[in-house]
């Protein structure tokens, strides 16, 4: 069983969510729940704002189970697993393999998927995903965090600015049949 560990999230002012999260690193054991969860999260996120068609293609050709279920355990994947008790909260995947051509050179790990779960949104799940983030960022001696997001779902821009991630670049995001414009952010690990 993965070691689980529990975080309090603080802030200058005190404790800012009395939420008691776990945190485990997911096995190969987890891959049909990080499948699962990657698509609910994915659909609950995306749905109202594209059409049912390109979900559709989305989810059934491209975002597959199949295809989620072989990133669980690949070399230069993480997932790490939140829970609240004993439901879980949210996911995060960090890639340790490429990095955009503007970044150079630079020592940087990918934030390449971080969602909380519909019921858990706004309960600081995103937080202590993040954190955990910067933690391993730091144990691996990494320079930079960075990540890509949609440039229409501005409650994630602000959530990664507040973490003081800045845009460097675009990129394409093929959903369906629709291409859309991810921001390309990155944040200095001190």
């Amino acid at each position: 069983m993965a070691k689980l560990k529990n975080f309090g999230i603080e802030s200058a002012v005190g404790v800012i969510c009395c939420m008691s999260l776990a945190i485990r690193e997911a096995t190969i054991e987890d891959a049909w729940l990080i499948a699962n969860i990657s698509h609910q999260t994915f659909y609950e996120t995306f749905a109202a704002h594209n059409s049912e068609k390109d979900m559709d293609k989305f989810l059934t050709q491209q975002f597959t189970k199949g295809r989620l279920m072989m990133e669980v355990g690949a070399k230069g994947n993480t997932f790490l697993i939140a829970y609240h008790g004993v439901e879980v909260a949210g996911y995060v995947k960090i890639r340790d393999e490429r990095i955009p051509l503007s970044m150079g050179n630079a020592s940087a790990l990918e934030i390449a998927r971080i969602y909380a779960m519909a019921t858990q949104i706004g309960k600081g799940v995103g937080s202590v995903l993040m954190q955990s983030c910067i933690d391993i960022a730091k144990q691996r001696n990494k320079e930079w965090l960075w990540l890509g997001v949609w440039e229409k779902n501005q409650r994630a821009i602000e959530f990664y600015t507040k973490w003081g991630f800045v845009k460097f670049d675009e990129t394409d995001f093929l959903l369906g049949d629709d291409i859309q414009r991810d921001w390309l952010m990155k944040k200095k690990i001190d």
